[in-house]
């Protein structure tokens, strides 16, 4: 891949319910169905966008849930990965976010590239992370949210690379 390719910036929310389920997004690849994957909630930054706002603004546009405020900064991940036929490089800051009712507040707004992408919404324990085989952005997130969960994750923002 190309080192020049200038990385998108991006923001995301691990966001928890009651349950300590975390929502994530089953995508794929719409030029190679096969590849699919497992995420959270969130996109690219607008024009002049603080990533908190672009956190907030994603996880309403893509799930309808409306969070008034998000938790700490949990990690930034670096990732270089090909999609939809070109490279591309993309740093996400990632949020915690926590709520206590899961139904949607507004209407959706996917833009045509989730659209053509979605699969499916899901609430996933800790310990159906750890079972199933399929593969997840970032790769360790069982073990990170395992360790969230636990207290054990520091409280400075990690710095992951995939």
């Amino acid at each position: 891949m190309s080192t020049t390719l200038t990385p998108r910036i991006g923001a995301r929310v691990l966001l928890l319910d009651t349950h300590d389920r975390v929502l994530l997004i089953h995508a794929c690849d719409p030029h190679d169905r096969g590849h699919h994957w497992w995420e959270l909630p969130g996109g690219g930054l607008d024009e002049g966008e603080e990533p908190v706002d672009a956190a907030l603004r994603e996880v309403a546009e893509e799930t309808g849930i409306v969070l008034s405020a998000l938790g700490r900064k949990l990690w930034i991940r670096e990732s270089r990965f090909h999609y939809k036929g070109l490279d591309h490089h993309r740093i996400d800051h990632v949020f915690l976010g926590r709520i206590t009712d899961t139904a949607p507040k507004v209407a959706l707004k996917p833009t045509e590239n989730e659209k053509a992408g979605l699969i499916e919404r899901r609430w996933w324990l800790t310990s159906d992370l750890r079972q199933t085989t399929d593969k997840f952005l970032p790769a360790s997130l069982p073990s990170l949210l395992g360790e969230l969960l636990a207290g054990t994750l520091g409280i400075k923002p990690l710095n992951l690379t995939d």
